[in-house]
């Protein structure tokens, strides 16, 4: 995993993890009502695209370990560039069925920048106590 990689997964993270709660609690029917829930989610989803896709322009390895991560870069695409084109039952959708699969995906790749963070900080030389 690069450098920038643990920056992007977090910031993919963190928008996943709030589509997911802001809609919580609501029914399909209610988000369907919701223009304001539906904007919030929408939010969300393009910033977890576009974390997303700037993980993919500079680690495709990393990116390519995400299911579906191909797919969430054209929902965000669609959301940002084609909003009229919008299908607010796919966004409930991905809101019910994807993001609960892709949250745990993201932290552990998380978890593992950060376990090799840690590994690289045990030996680096500035991290040794003085004699």
């Amino acid at each position: 995993m690069l450098h920038e990689s643990p920056a992007f997964l977090w910031d993919a993270r963190e928008a996943a993890t709030k589509a997911a709660s802001v809609a919580e609690g609501h029914s399909e029917n209610e988000y369907l009502g919701d223009w304001v829930l539906q904007a919030a989610v929408e939010r969300q989803l393009e910033i977890l695209g576009e974390a997303l896709k700037n993980l993919r322009t500079v680690d495709a390895e990393t990116a390519g370990r995400i299911p579906d991560v191909h797919a969430i870069i054209a929902t965000r695409n669609i959301l940002v560039h084609a909003y009229a084109q919008v299908d607010q039952r796919r966004v409930w959708e991905i809101h019910t069925d994807d993001l609960p699969h892709l949250i745990p995906v993201l932290a552990g790749l998380l978890a593992e920048a950060d376990d090799t963070a840690a590994r690289i900080g045990e030996h680096d030389p500035r991290n040794a106590s003085p004699s």
